[in-house]
């Protein structure tokens, strides 16, 4: 008797959409209908944070602490391409676009810039946070190896001190602006050369953010600033911004002043703030000679330093002729020097 004798055609039709329906919903079709929701998901994401960071648009502490790290992001759009490139081309794609953007953002830090013709004194800066307990000796070993000129120091407590001058830092650099306290929040300014304390030259928000004017060999001056603004964490990251923002922007005109802001910033170049305030006539000094991808924090036995928030800003018209990231025992971030020459 042939199959289906009996019921017709629409017993054999049943018979089929039954099966279609049961390997419809096989366990195989809903992995590949996930992992192709899961895909997308990632690519949009990764999307997203190269437009943010394209654009500034970052908004609030979340976006402003995953800047800190597009150039993992640049990294992660490239790997996840690569594993998408077979399974889902179009999602591939963006990916390849993301990664493309965020690099682009990313790699001008690898090559260095051209350089001002500035022929003028040498001005050697050396920048730490001490975390309270920064190893003195090593601090007081790099301003003798590098011949620095000044020296800011970030969270100095009254203790550090102690420490930085029995290491010998008051004979190497016996001229300072000290604003110390006990905790996160002192800050100092130590150099090889007599030094006047800078007052009204903006309004410090976070930590103490002392100023000073240095004279230097020949006559002429250069002012210096430590920086350490509170981290953009939670609340605070309003607060990081107006910080940022209240900082002096570069003296204007032949002749003038020059300036150097060296400290934690708590800000990358990844962070439109931090541009932000390179766009009022300054210059990092790691971005302009290939370094600006050496990341300075966390520096610990656990886990190696991941960010780049220390930095040396200087006046536009300062040439940078060499910039080192060392690290410092019982810190959590890296020092920062830089070789100057000033117009």
């Amino acid at each position: 008797m042939p199959i289906g004798d009996g019921n017709g055609d629409g017993g054999v039709s049943t018979t089929v959409g039954t099966e279609q329906a049961t390997a419809d919903d096989s366990p195989a079709p809903k992995r590949r209908r996930r992992r192709r929701w899961l895909s997308w998901t990632i690519v949009v994401l990764l999307g997203l944070w190269a437009a943010i960071r394209v654009g500034g648009l970052e908004q609030g502490s979340f976006d402003t602490q995953l800047m800190t790290v597009t150039p993992y992001g640049a990294v992660l759009a490239a790997l996840t391409a690569l594993l998408l490139i077979r399974r889902n081309r179009p999602a591939a794609i963006v990916a390849v676009l993301a990664c493309v953007v965020m690099a682009a953002c990313v790699a001008p830090r690898l090559t260095g810039a051209e350089q001002p013709a500035a022929n003028g004194a040498p001005l050697r800066v050396l920048t730490v946070n001490l975390f309270g307990r920064g190893d003195a000796q090593t601090v007081a070993d790099l301003v003798r190896r590098y011949d620095v000129d000044v020296f800011t120091a970030l969270e100095l407590t009254p203790d550090a001190v102690e420490r930085l001058d029995a290491a010998g830092l008051k004979q190497l650099l016996p001229h300072r602006v000290l604003q110390a306290e006990f905790g996160a929040t002192g800050s100092g300014i130590y150099a090889k050369h007599p030094v006047s304390e800078l007052t009204g030259l903006f309004t410090p928000i976070g930590h103490n953010m002392p100023a000073a004017t240095m004279a230097m060999p020949g006559g002429s001056t250069v002012e210096i600033v430590a920086i350490h603004p509170n981290p953009p964490l939670g609340r605070m990251e309003e607060e990081w911004n107006a910080a940022l923002g209240a900082l002096p922007p570069a003296s204007d005109g032949a002749g003038s002043v020059i300036r150097v802001l060296a400290g934690d910033f708590n800000a990358s170049l990844d962070h439109r703030a931090f541009r932000d305030l390179l766009s009022r006539g300054y210059v990092d000094a790691a971005d302009q000679v290939g370094k600006g991808l050496v990341p300075t924090w966390p520096n610990l036995r656990a886990m190696p330093p991941i960010i780049s928030i220390d930095h040396v800003v200087a006046d536009r018209r300062v040439s940078v002729r060499r910039v080192e990231v060392a690290d410092v025992p019982r810190t959590d971030h890296r020092g920062v020097f830089a070789e100057l020459r000033l117009p």
